[in-house]
C-alpha cells in the first residue's frame, strides 16, 4: 500500500478545527511561504487560562495522532507561561495567553504573510 502525503493546508484546517473544538480565540492562519523558509502556515490563537491553553494542546496532540498518526516534531512552553508553541514543521501552531499574544505580536513580526483564515 502507497503511503499518502499529508497536505499542510489540510493540517491546518484540521488544527485548526480541533482549537475551535476548545473553544480557541482569535484563530489565525497566516501563509508564510512566500516571507520564510521557517515553516509554510502558522496558526495562531488564544485562551483566557493555562487551563484551557493546556486543553487546547492536549486536543491537537490527541486529535493529530488519531487522524493523521502524526506527532509534533517538538513542543515548547506550557500553559503556566502563557504560551506553547506546537512545531509540526509546515505547520507552526502557537497559542497564546491575550497579554503574552500581545507582547510577541506575531502577527505584526509577520505582517507581510497573508491571513487565510480569521476567526474570533
Amino acid at each position: 500500500m502507497q503511503e499518502v502525503l499529508l497536505e499542510p493546508m489540510t493540517l491546518a484546517h484540521s488544527i485548526i478545527d480541533w482549537i475551535a473544538d476548545i473553544k480557541g480565540e482569535k484563530v489565525i492562519l497566516t501563509d508564510l511561504r512566500e516571507v520564510s523558509i521557517l515553516t509554510d502556515y502558522f496558526i495562531i490563537c488564544e485562551a483566557p487560562s493555562d487551563r484551557q491553553i493546556n486543553a487546547i494542546t492536549e486536543n491537537i496532540r490527541e486529535e493529530a495522532k488519531k487522524a493523521y498518526n502524526l506527532l509534533p516534531w517538538r513542543v515548547e512552553g506550557r500553559g503556566e507561561d502563557g504560551w506553547v508553541l506546537m512545531d509540526y514543521g509546515d505547520v507552526v501552531v502557537h497559542i497564546f495567553d491575550p497579554d503574552v499574544r500581545r507582547y510577541y505580536d506575531l502577527e505584526g513580526l509577520w505582517r507581510e504573510a497573508p491571513v487565510l483564515v480569521r476567526m474570533q
